[in-house]
């Protein structure tokens, strides 16, 4: 009867997850390795990831530039195309061993499409939490129309439900206000 409610909280926790990775790649004014690790690369006859394949290390040897450093040496152009195609607008340059990446300022105009793209981004994060909590009451209305629970037991479930759903809405609007803050800092 409360596996309901848990499974809602869990799949509300999962869609925060998603969220807040979501969020990381929308860039602000400062270099993150986050802004590049998820760009597909192609390389050995496939194409991966640059993190999850671990084909480089990314860092930030400051707040305007980002090092991408091949762990071979061989596939370096084919980092610096996929960077290039990847849509980032950032300009990858090959130095040695490893890529700079200068990370350019925000123009007031592109901050506030970034916002734009993040509200975006926020809503689509809220669907996905009223759609679970949909499908968690009907669940709960399922479960009462085979009168598995009681009228009391479906009243409460359905406020838990609904608890759930507020607390995750109300983690989404911080986490909107707080991308926000770094969008509009210069």
């Amino acid at each position: 009867m409360d596996s309901v409610v848990s499974k809602a909280r869990e799949k509300m926790q999962k869609i925060l997850e998603v969220l807040r990775s979501d969020l990381s790649t929308v860039r602000t004014g400062r270099a993150a390795p986050s802004l590049v690790e998820n760009i597909v690369v192609s390389a050995y006859g496939g194409s991966a990831r640059l993190k999850v394949m671990e084909l480089a290390t990314i860092t930030c040897p400051d707040s305007q530039t980002l090092a991408v450093t091949p762990f071979d040496g061989s596939i370096i152009g084919e980092i610096q195309k996929g960077i290039i195609e990847s849509g980032s607008g950032l300009n990858p340059v090959i130095d040695g061993q490893l890529i700079r990446i200068a990370v350019p300022m925000l123009s007031e105009e592109r901050r506030q499409e970034l916002i734009k793209l993040m509200k975006q981004k926020l809503e689509n994060g809220r669907i996905m939490v009223r759609q679970a909590r949909h499908e968690a009451m009907e669940e709960v209305k399922k479960q009462h129309n085979e009168k598995t629970i009681g009228e009391d037991d479906m009243v409460r479930l359905e406020k838990e439900i609904q608890k759930a759903t507020d607390d995750t809405m109300l983690k989404i609007d911080e986490m909107g206000k707080r991308k926000e803050e770094e969008l509009m800092q210069i």
